[in-house]
């Protein structure tokens, strides 16, 4: 079983920045990708960003690009999300989620991950 824990978030102004964490219970190399979601009141959850672990392959939402980074130290079991010119629409709660396995699977599709873990908090005024 492997388990998530997200940390960073908290509130900043229009045009602020905030760098999320991950800590992953089990080494990153074990995994087969790992992505950032978040989920706005009353919206669905949408994809931010997506990493293939072997390889290191990114890929990002299109409102993410240009102003937000996915990056990882394996040493310390960590994924990372650097937000920077962070607006309204940013707001929500982040979620880092991994999965194991390349069965029938879409980097950026919430369904196609196992692990989640519980959020951070975004907000942006």
């Amino acid at each position: 079983h492997v388990q998530l824990v997200e940390s960073g978030g908290g509130s900043v102004q229009a045009g602020g920045s905030l760098r999320l964490a991950c800590v992953v219970s089990t080494a990153i190399s074990d995994l087969y990708a790992m992505a950032w979601f978040r989920q706005a009141a009353g919206k669905t959850r949408e994809a931010v960003a997506g990493m293939y672990i072997r390889g290191g392959v990114k890929t990002y939402a299109d409102s993410a690009k240009g102003r937000f980074t996915m990056s990882r130290d394996n040493a310390a079991n960590t994924l990372y999300l650097q937000m920077d010119n962070l607006n309204p629409e940013d707001a929500g709660v982040y979620y880092c989620a991994a999965n194991k396995f390349a069965l029938l699977f879409k980097l950026l599709a919430p369904s196609s991950y196992t692990y989640w873990g519980p959020g951070t908090q975004v907000t942006v005024s």
